[in-house]
């Protein structure tokens, strides 16, 4: 290990976490074209030393190494744990065999998850309160509760005197290139993925992180995922975006087609919708990024869905696509359902019914035995020109 590979963000506080460059996959579920990060840092006082966050299971002696080229991790004071998901707390257990001194400082739902999931005994955690400083010597940290970005004990951890805020996951990125955020050209849109993937369900909750931490001088961003900010603004503006919903003249289009006539059917709405002058963005569920997906759902207004009926209902990639718009939440204000059925129908009542919870507004729906007919494509371009002139604030 050589000093160069320490990362000195401001004078005592030093990025020590590690890159794992060769992660494809999430919680088995995201993609990770770029593999990730898992950052820490310290901070160290004239008195006091605190870790921050910790990495993923399985890097635990390339952190101590790290750690030990700063300070000493068996001198440490205090482990902070803003998030208690593994791949951030996920070495506590190491570090506190290692370091019979250091007490963890977490919230009061994260104390009960750091002894349920790392064994940590009630007198190594002390529970930090919303607002509340600890001092370490010419450095301060104030802890911010966020609950919700993204499980109910995560927190925003603040160093005061260098005006760095450590967010955990919140303003995060999946790739394991840079070191900054102007060292990665594409980091707004990488964010942008992320924010769909993690935070859009949350938005409600990321708004109000936003206000709480809204009077902080804030000199750099240091999230637990990707490129440090030392340009914040640039990521506080995104998000201010994303969390309110903002959306533009913007259309998602995600289809399974088996035989090519629903494939048919979304491609007469896309080439209609364009021809209208709105955004359109396609994806075939077989082959199709779920992050792509993901990141595209946070600023568009409407969805259109094409399956075909597959044994009484949905295709099951489309019925995946299907669910996770439910369940990620997207600021969604329209959609279309478009499908196709050989032998019996089934898969629109199957959209609808998943749909129903959300508030998005089903402006047509066009389901047809076998391929489309000239009928059926006008059908398709009347429904798309509706959908235009809805995103558009045009009337009908």
């Amino acid at each position: 290990m050589v000093k160069e590979e320490i990362i000195k963000i401001s004078d005592g506080v030093y990025w020590v976490g590690v890159k794992d460059w060769n992660r494809r996959i999430f919680d088995a579920l995201i993609p990770l074209p770029q593999g990730t990060t898992y950052n820490a840092y310290l901070a160290i006082g004239e008195e006091k030393t605190a870790l921050i966050d910790t990495v993923n299971p399985g890097f635990e002696e390339e952190f101590e190494e790290k750690i030990n080229v700063i300070s000493n991790l068996g001198e440490i004071d205090y482990v902070v744990m803003n998030h208690a998901e593994p791949d951030h707390a996920g070495s506590i257990p190491y570090i506190f065999k290692k370091n019979r001194k250091a007490i963890l400082l977490t919230t009061e739902k994260g104390s009960k998850m750091a002894k349920i999931y790392y064994n940590v005994p009630s007198e190594r955690i002390r529970v930090v309160r919303d607002r509340e400083k600890i001092e370490l010597g010419g450095k301060t940290l104030c802890f911010i509760e966020t609950p919700f970005l993204h499980w109910p004990e995560t927190m925003f951890t603040y160093l005061m005197e260098d005006k760095i805020l450590f967010p955990c996951d919140f303003f995060g990125a999946h790739t394991a290139l840079g070191t900054y955020d102007d060292d990665v050209e594409e980091i707004i849109s990488l964010a942008k993925r992320y924010f769909g993937e993690i935070m859009m369900p949350f938005r409600n909750m990321g708004k109000r992180a936003l206000d709480k931490i809204k009077d902080f001088e804030i000199r750099i961003i240091a999230p637990s995922h990707g490129p440090i900010y030392r340009n914040p603004e640039r990521i506080l503006n995104a998000y201010a975006k994303w969390t309110a919903g903002e959306t533009r003249e913007k259309v998602i289009a995600v289809y399974v087609s088996m035989w090519k006539s629903t494939e048919r059917m979304v491609r007469t709405i896309v080439d209609t919708l364009i021809s209208e002058g709105l955004e359109v963005s396609l994806y075939d569920l077989v082959t199709a990024d779920i992050g792509d997906i993901a990141e595209n759902l946070v600023d568009s207004t409407a969805i259109v869905i094409g399956t075909p009926t597959v044994l009484g209902g949905m295709h099951p990639l489309a019925l995946f696509g299907t669910y996770l718009v439910k369940v990620l939440r997207p600021p969604l204000k329209y959609g279309v359902i478009l499908s196709s059925y050989g032998w019996g129908a089934g898969a629109v009542r199957q959209v609808s019914e998943i749909l129903a919870s959300t508030k998005i507004e089903v402006v047509g729906v066009v389901e047809i035995n076998g391929p489309p007919t000239e009928k059926d494509n006008e059908e398709i371009i009347k429904i798309g020109k509706q959908l235009a002139k809805k995103i558009k604030g045009k009337p009908r």
